[in-house]
């Protein structure tokens, strides 16, 4: 297979007959129009059979499309769903006028696209049937190789008629002009940041005309794409010696790096000139188009996800690629030197480096407080991936918990070198060695496959539960123009999700639903119909996930220090400074819960028994929870044995829950689950506590990790006979930490330093005698 076969499979060619007869006669006006009208189900063999439908359907309907958003796959970034929208979607220039006529495809299982959604209506004229003749879409006719390559372009369809700024650099197109004698670079000097393109296509054939120029060679860098619409954002293009992953790359730092502007146009914002290594001559201006497309081959838009195309003896060969790493190369020294560090005055401090063929990939670290504070906030954990959401520059994920006074504390930090498996299931292995295989009962994550298939094989039990922001993201993209123009169907939708009391109730309300609205053929309601339990609020209620709010996050932790375009030598700096300001505010919270006292609003002595045991913070929410209890009347229903159910209502009677109270040991539950997921009594349960006339909490209901004293957990919760070294470091850091607010409330006056001296002798002895 010569090259020229083999670029030429990674274009669809597929094109049903009938088609074909359709396009030629919307040109023949004695022949009437044709019937073809796009509706929801409607199959097809490849995206682009779907364009050039839609394009012919546009033709004869009046109006003409562009190629909308697209949606890649987070396991092997392949394109998994397309939208095709009316060419005045939008309102970038005068001539369009925000049109919401689109059809949206997306890739089943079996390979062939379905389509998924359609909306008809146009917000403006359309012209007269005839009018308009669309635009052709060219393909190359060429014999059938021996063997085929099937190949998912990642490249997906370019319109003729807008090259838009999708940041995808377009190998086919390149060679192309090549051929055509299209491509033609002059220099245009030197580059500089708030240097403007039209499209990333024409930054790289600047650098790479500058680099040749130069002395250099040139390779794809990493690239950033949006979350909302998986779009490219951000592209790098380095020097062919950035690295150390081949003998003959040295690590060079030169590269230039472009950022989508809102305006659709790129922009130089980073820009690193000097090499480390000598140039090479200039290479002769007549063999820069050349070079120039070459270079194209390294990208991931040729259509191989995971091969790269080498040429040898004067053929192309197909060799797997191996993972590269989205960390920039100088972090790592940077971070290791850091990490040797911390570890000098912090024996408990972990680290650990995920290699892969001996290139550095993702890094993981946890220091003694860190680790400590998973013995008491490990059950439920937040795996804060926010650099997902838009080009950072910094991959960083954070492992967060949910201390005693309702703040986020954090639980290990690592970089993320690629978002395969590989490397969701390395950070999440190495944070459970870290912290000593402590399994959290739930974590809050990504929805991702790999995200998916990591946490079920690391975390086996653990409930995993979507994040909200992509699963509203996700919904605005499926669902997004049902749900802004039929407010019927908003609310029953919005009902169906948060008012089910049972599964039963939510599976009637959303069968319902899906047939009231033609939607079963939906694909994207019937995998999140499949994976229900990990985002339906009755199915994350029965889960201790420390009351962080279904419909909501965790604030960031990182709040602004930690920015997108935080650069290497701020970024461990603004870290440790952030890491500080929260732990500053977790002791203020301490000393508040241990010297100050909350307003008791009765006199039941069970609210005088939270008073002593909860932190201020959850008291707080405990004592909301008792006040609102007394407005509420509870009836028995039913009997069985020692187990009585009540019916408790407000005075409006428009909220009812079932209690189940067993008298014999006073165990209770409430079917609103309050205590399953947030960890404190609700209300129905304390109003028939007091009918009942208990006057204490069991201490079952009132868990340890929401007290005063939750940081000695780890006394409690592990043998005195373990001795390991993991152990033995916590238990190190955690003195450590306890005398040194030891020493400094000892040292406020002579007389408190004469009784602190005092105790610590006297507390010496009583170890001592203990031996």
């Amino acid at each position: 297979m010569n090259r020229e076969q083999l670029l030429n499979t990674m274009t669809v060619r597929a094109k049903p007959a009938g088609l074909a007869i359709l396009k030629n006669n919307v040109h023949k006006e004695d022949e009437g129009h044709s019937k073809f009208e796009p509706y929801v189900g409607l199959e097809f063999d490849s995206a682009e059979e779907a364009q050039e439908f839609y394009n012919i359907y546009a033709t004869q309907s009046g109006f003409r499309i562009r190629i909308g958003q697209l949606y890649r796959s987070r396991v092997d970034g392949a394109v998994v769903s397309r939208r095709f929208v009316c060419s005045k979607e939008g309102f970038q220039t005068n001539s369009r006028t925000g049109c919401p006529a689109f059809i949206r495809v997306q890739r089943v299982d079996s390979g062939k696209w379905v389509l998924a959604n359609i909306k008809k209506e146009h917000n403006h004229d359309l012209e007269r049937s005839g009018e308009l003749r669309p635009p052709s879409i060219q393909r190359k006719v060429h014999p059938a190789p021996r063997t085929s390559v099937v190949v998912s372009s990642r490249t997906g369809i370019r319109s003729r008629e807008e090259d838009g700024p999708s940041g995808v650099i377009d190998l086919k197109r390149l060679k192309r002009e090549e051929v055509e004698g299209e491509l033609r670079i002059e220099p245009r000097g030197e580059p500089h940041k708030g240097l403007e393109f039209s499209s990333a296509n024409d930054a790289y054939k600047f650098y790479n005309t500058y680099a040749a120029y130069t002395g250099f060679k040139v390779r794809i860098g990493q690239l950033f794409r949006s979350k909302n619409d998986g779009s490219i954002t951000s592209r790098r293009f380095v020097c062919s010696k950035e690295g150390h992953q081949h003998p003959s790359r040295v690590g060079c730092a030169a590269f230039m790096r472009i950022q989508r502007q809102e305006s659709g146009r790129w922009v130089v914002d980073r820009l690193q000139k000097e090499h480390n290594h000598e140039l090479d001559s200039p290479i002769d201006p007549s063999r820069i188009t050349a070079t120039a497309s070459k270079g194209f081959r390294e990208d991931s838009s040729s259509g191989f996800e995971n091969l790269d195309l080498v040429e040898a003896n004067g053929c192309l060969s197909l060799v797997k690629r191996g993972r590269e790493s989205n960390i920039e190369s100088d972090w790592y020294n940077v971070l290791l030197d850091y990490f040797q560090t911390r570890q000098i005055d912090d024996m408990g401090f972990f680290y650990a480096v995920e290699t892969d063929e001996g290139k550095c990939m993702s890094v993981f670290w946890a220091d003694g407080r860190s680790r400590f504070s998973c013995t008491q906030f490990g059950d439920a954990i937040v795996f804060d991936t926010t650099y997902r959401r838009g080009s950072y520059s910094v991959p960083l994920a954070s492992f967060l918990g949910v201390n005693h006074h309702k703040q986020p504390v954090l639980l290990g930090c690592a970089l993320i070198a690629d978002e395969s498996e590989e490397s969701f299931t390395w950070v999440f292995q190495a944070w459970l060695k870290a912290m000593s295989g402590r399994r959290p009962l739930s974590i809050i994550a990504d929805q991702d496959k790999a995200i998916q298939h990591s946490i079920a094989q690391v975390f086996p039990g653990t409930h995993h539960r979507f994040s909200a922001w992509q699963i509203l993201a996700k919904e605005q993209e499926n669902l997004g123009p049902l749900l802004s123009m039929d407010t019927r169907f908003k609310y029953e939708y919005e009902t169906c999700i948060s008012q089910s009391q049972t599964a039963n109730e939510f599976d009637s309300a959303w069968n319902v639903l899906v047939n009231k609205y033609s939607l079963k053929d939906n694909s994207w309601l019937k995998e999140m119909y499949r994976m229900r339990k990990s985002w339906v609020p009755l199915h994350i209620r029965g889960t201790f996930f420390a009351g962080i709010p279904v419909d909501g996050s965790m604030k960031s932790y990182f709040g602004n220090l930690l920015t997108p375009h935080t650069a290497l030598h701020e970024f461990l700096v603004r870290y440790d400074k952030a890491v500080e300001q929260q732990r500053e505010e977790e002791r203020k919270e301490d000393f508040n819960s241990f010297n100050l006292q909350a307003v008791l609003h009765t006199k039941d002595p069970i609210e005088e028994q939270c008073r002593r045991l909860y932190t201020i913070t959850m008291f707080k929410v405990f004592q909301k929870e008792f006040l609102e209890s007394i407005g509420y009347a509870a009836i028995k229903i039913n009997v069985e044995g020692a187990i009585s159910r009540y019916l408790v209502q407000n005075n409006s009677g428009d909220e009812r829950n079932t209690v189940a109270f067993n008298a014999s040991n006073l165990n209770i539950s409430c079917n609103c689950r309050m205590f399953e997921f947030e960890g404190v009594l609700c209300r129905h349960a304390l109003r028939v506590f007091q009918i009942m006339n208990v006057r204490e909490l069991p201490s079952r209901y009132i868990l340890h990790r929401w007290t005063k004293n939750a940081k000695y957990g780890i006394l409690r919760d592990v043998d005195s006979g373990g001795g390991s070294q993991d152990f033995k470091a916590l238990m190190v850091w955690s003195l450590r930490e306890e005398s040194r607010n030891y020493i400094e409330a000892g040292a406020a006056s002579l007389e408190r330093y004469k009784l602190a001296f005092e105790i610590m002798q006297e507390g010496r002895r009583n170890i001592c005698w203990q031996n």
